[in-house]
């Protein structure tokens, strides 16, 4: 076989492997919350607003934003999808968001809400809370 179709081969049969790895934070509702969470923790403004769905996105880039002045880090989540309301795939999570204010800690209990995801321009996005 010629070198150059191996080559084409080896890329269609690796090429949707790869795609699907880079995708992986959204593969499902609970998934793409923890993401959420975690770019949220980790302060990624750029990467929270493709996380959010569109309706939410300003709203994400504010929630970024509140955490901008303070250090913050993730306690033990985890996340599950709880049920089912329409269109809208709710996730509870556990576990933690700890914000040090400097004097001050706050600890964000993840399971004090309910997050909503919603399936959005081909995968899961956080859209919500309750």
């Amino acid at each position: 076989m010629k070198p150059f179709l191996r080559l084409i081969l080896f890329s269609i049969v690796l090429l949707p492997l790869f795609l699907s790895a880079c995708n992986g934070d959204t593969d499902d509702p609970a998934d793409a919350i923890q993401s959420y969470i975690q770019a949220l923790v980790d302060k990624d403004i750029d990467h929270i607003s493709t996380l959010a769905c569109a309706a939410r996105e300003a709203d994400a880039r504010a929630e970024v934003e509140s955490f901008t002045a303070v250090t913050v880090s993730l306690q033990d989540m985890a996340c599950q999808e709880s049920g089912k309301d329409g269109d809208i795939t709710l996730v509870a999570c556990t576990g933690k968001i700890i914000a040090n204010y400097g004097n001050e800690i706050q600890e964000i209990d993840l399971s004090a809400r309910t997050f909503q995801a919603v399936f959005e321009a081909g995968e899961w996005r956080m859209c919500g809370y309750r």
